[in-house]
Parts: C-alpha cells; sequence; structure tokens
C-alpha cells in the first residue's frame, strides 16, 4: 500500500492519501481556502489514478474544507464521515457544525457512509479500525492500523499536546474526554503516529506524557484553557487573512459568537473591546503576529 502523508501548514490539517489494489482514499481535506492546493497535492499523490473515497476523523473546517471541491473534481467519490453530525451535513447547518461560532468557512458537501466507531475500513489494502476520540471534538474518531501500528490521531494528540477543547468552550465539561482518548492511544501502543497538524512521529509515549501535563493544567485552570482557545481562533483567522486592520479583526471577533461566549463566561470582569485588544497585543507579544500602524500580519 502507498500512504502519502501531506503535511500542510495549521490552516489546514494534514491529508493523508492511501493508493492501493483495492481503490484510493484521502483522510482529512484541509481548510477551504486551500482547496485548490489540495486538489493539486491529492493528483500529485494519485498520480494518475481517480479518488475513490474521502474519509474525515471530524468536521471541523481544516479537516474538511476541501471536501467540496473534491467531491466537484471526482463526482463518484464516496465521503464518509463520523456519525454525530451526519445530520447536520445531509441538511446543512452552519451553525450546528461550528462553522458560523468560529468565524470559520466550510463549502458544503455531500456525506455517503458514516464512519462508525468499532468497525474496520479497507483503506489502501489494509483493514483500519475506527475509534471514537471524544475531547477536542466529541464526534471524532481516529484511525488506526495494526498489524504496523499506524495511528492517524487527528487533533486527539500531536507531538506537543492537542487541540482546543471545543466542548469545554461550549460549558460542556470534556476534558475527562480528552483523558480517555489519550488512554485509548496508549493501550493501541502505535508505532507510528500521523497527527491532524505537525510532522509523523513515533515517540507515542513522549507525546501522551506531554498531552497529560498539558491536560492536567487546563483541568486546573480552565481559563487558562480559555485564553489559549481565544488566541488560537484569533491567530487561525489571521492565517487565513495573512494581514488585516486592526479594526476589522475586532469587528469580526466582536460579530463571532465563541468570542462573546469566552468572554462572559471566563472574562467578564474585562470590556470586551478591551479584553479583544488584549489578545491581539498577546498574538504580536508571543511572536504570532507583527503590528504596522494599523495592521497586524500574520508571522
Amino acid at each position: 500500500t502507498d500512504i502519502t502523508v501531506l503535511e500542510r501548514g495549521w490552516l489546514s490539517a494534514n491529508s493523508i492519501v492511501f493508493s492501493g489494489r483495492h481503490g484510493t482514499a484521502v483522510v482529512d481535506t484541509g481548510y477551504c481556502s486551500h482547496a485548490d492546493q489540495t486538489l493539486a497535492l491529492v493528483h500529485g499523490a494519485l498520480a494518475g489514478r481517480a479518488l475513490d473515497r474521502i474519509l474525515n476523523t471530524h468536521l471541523h473546517s481544516d479537516h474538511c474544507g476541501g471536501n467540496a471541491a473534491l467531491q466537484q473534481a471526482w463526482p463518484g467519490v464516496e465521503t464518509s464521515i463520523p456519525p454525530g453530525q451526519a445530520a447536520h451535513v445531509r441538511h446543512w447547518d452552519a451553525y450546528a457544525l461550528s462553522y458560523t461560532p468560529t468565524g470559520q468557512q466550510c463549502p458544503p458537501f455531500r456525506c455517503d457512509a458514516l464512519l462508525q466507531p468499532g468497525t474496520t475500513t479497507l483503506l489502501g489494502d489494509r483493514p483500519w479500525q475506527v475509534h471514537a476520540a471524544p475531547g477536542h471534538d466529541p464526534h471524532s474518531v481516529v484511525l488506526f492500523e495494526p498489524q504496523h501500528r499506524i495511528l492517524i490521531s487527528a487533533d486527539a494528540l500531536w507531538e506537543n499536546g492537542f487541540g482546543v477543547v471545543f466542548p469545554e468552550l461550549e460549558g460542556d465539561s470534556a476534558f475527562a474526554d480528552v483523558a480517555a482518548t489519550l488512554d485509548v492511544i496508549e493501550h493501541l501502543a502505535p508505532r507510528t503516529v500521523i497527527p491532524g497538524h505537525g510532522p509523523v512521529f513515533t515517540d507515542a509515549a513522549r507525546a501522551l506524557d506531554g498531552a497529560r501535563r498539558r491536560l492536567d493544567g487546563f483541568a486546573r485552570n480552565p481559563a487558562k484553557h480559555a485564553l489559549y482557545a481565544a488566541k488560537v481562533l484569533l491567530k487561525y483567522k489571521l492565517l487565513e487573512w495573512q494581514q488585516i486592520a486592526l479594526a476589522d479583526l475586532l469587528a469580526w471577533a466582536r460579530a463571532t459568537p465563541y468570542f462573546g461566549m469566552l468572554h462572559a463566561r471566563h472574562f467578564a470582569d474585562q470590556a470586551e473591546a478591551e479584553w479583544l485588544q488584549s489578545l491581539a497585543d498577546d498574538l504580536v507579544r508571543s511572536g504570532a503576529a507583527v503590528r504596522q500602524g494599523e495592521w497586524l500580519h500574520n508571522v
């Protein structure tokens, strides 16, 4: 089996392309503003073959934003998603799918099949196990190939940490779900981990140890996680725009429901405008952005 890992920048999640006797597939498809690049990369990896399947580990915009473009390029492609949000995809609901609340975009796409946890799916020529991996997203799955012990971990485990725990931002307790998912990964004992972001890595034990320490810090101080999440959402939008007038960035944040929610729940002692300004200042201070006059530039 040919496995090609397309490691992307942070705006788009990594895509994993499979090519085998039993067909071709791609797991996760990047952000919509990178759709042309995704298309070109997948075309290149398939070397002239058609794309038979699209699979999404979860439906955050950086993991499925290329679905629509790939479906257009290969109209016969079968698209499989975790079951939790299938109804919102079938009757497209950008709010329920998190795109509106986070201020992100995702062109509507078709869903044909479900990736049910507890089942296996053939990728390339090998069966991959589908495991539920709630925490970062309550409906996320990870994929595991037991023979070579390869894990596609999505945003449940990175080499250094894991994705924002979005249910926590909405007032649902999900830090325990993150811990349970890390336990599942430890039990699988992967030899190779293909994360949702960043390079492929092999020291899963070290990554799990770091992730658990980080989780412990967040669980002890949820406001720390909320602040991290707010900065991630702001930086993510800056990655998409590359540069924006500070006033426009703050107006976008004021109009984006997640910021209002985070502010009300964790930072209500500060005026919202001052709090948003402090987030932008934090990005500059940490080297994630540069300010020139009234403009903020991505770094």
